[in-house]
């Protein structure tokens, strides 16, 4: 089947693997990160009509529908920079939280508070390690 040259850009962007830092956590300089990082795929949808409702992420490292059930439930945010700043800053966030897997490659369907522009395709997401389900 046919891709676009922005769906297979996004599409190997997502199979990437995670590297991990070499350097022993005793002389890492920055600060550990407490979320994983995913991108945004698209919207929800079929051959004609798609859903802007629900938004499919692939999270970096998961790789079957079974390793989703972790972040089933876990919050997503998508950090911009917008032109004008809002209360002393430029950076924004639209917050939203996964629902269920898509798929048995273990991409999952998120929704947010306020529906993914859809320039945001192919761009990164936090999908953060709270809350807790354990």
């Amino acid at each position: 089947r046919a891709r676009s040259f922005a769906s297979r850009r996004i599409y190997r962007q997502s199979q990437r693997p995670l590297v991990q830092s070499r350097m022993p956590a005793a002389t890492r300089k920055q600060p550990i990160r407490l979320y994983s990082k995913a991108i945004f795929l698209g919207y929800q949808r079929s051959r004609t009509n798609q859903n802007p409702n629900t938004a499919l992420v692939k999270i970096d490292g998961v790789t079957s529908k079974e390793e989703t059930d972790f972040y089933l439930g876990k919050r997503v945010a998508y950090v911009y920079r917008a032109k004008k700043e809002r209360k002393d800053s430029k950076i924004r966030v639209i917050w939203g939280r996964v629902t269920r897997p898509h798929g048995n490659s273990g991409a999952v369907r998120a929704k947010f508070r306020t529906n993914l522009p859809p320039k945001a395709m192919g761009s990164r997401l936090r999908v953060m390690l709270y809350p807790s389900r354990v």
